[in-house]
């Protein structure tokens, strides 16, 4: 297309969504409903060349200028260009997705990143288990065995305290007093 073609298409779609959109105001809502519909169609050509890389999110896009468009409505001023009001809309939308999309990025840390930290050898896990059952050792039965069953074994509270004979309420306690004492041995220790 040349320059002559491109500013004529332009022109072409905001005469049609312009009438389109004043019919719609004045109550016609056929011609507001085909007004959306062609804007929707407008707006993903729009997001799409800004969102190459995340055409998943064009549509929640779309939607979220729409719903700004038909609220804002009566902002619109009929001496300005419509489309020149709804990009603008359509610019503060999509400023604000790549906002909170960089809000949330910047919460994550991938672990593939970060994997090496949880890398451990045949013999790091054998010593942490040796020294983990070496601290166990130093706890009161009301302690160790409700930690052992409940927190290493996977056992349900209920489940423990058949096994052990204690009461829920001691299993629960014991498993908490127990894993405070060897969090005091660990730091002690450290």
């Amino acid at each position: 297309m040349n320059r002559t073609t491109d500013s004529e298409a332009v022109r072409k779609t905001e005469e049609r969504l312009k009438a389109l959109f004043v019919r719609g105001l004045n109550g016609d809502a056929n011609a507001y409903h085909a007004f959306l519909a062609d804007l929707s169609a407008h707006l993903r050509g729009f997001l799409r060349k800004r969102l190459y890389a995340l055409q998943d999110d064009v549509e929640d896009l779309v939607q979220e200028i729409l719903l700004a468009v038909h609220n804002g409505r009566a902002t619109w001023r009929p001496d300005e260009p419509l489309t020149a009001w709804v990009h603008a809309i359509a610019r503060y939308k999509l400023a604000d997705f790549f906002r909170a999309r960089s809000r949330r990025e910047a919460l994550q840390t991938p672990l593939d990143e970060e994997l090496e930290i949880f890398a451990t050898s045949d013999t790091e896990a054998a010593d942490a288990s040796r020294d983990l059952g070496k601290l166990l050792e130093q706890l009161p039965d009301r302690q160790r065995l409700p930690i052992v069953h409940v927190k290493l074994q996977g056992l349900s509270v209920t489940e423990t305290a058949k096994l052990t004979g204690l009461s829920e309420s001691a299993v629960k306690v014991g498993v908490h007093r127990g894993l405070k004492a060897l969090a005091m041995k660990f730091q002690n220790a450290s």
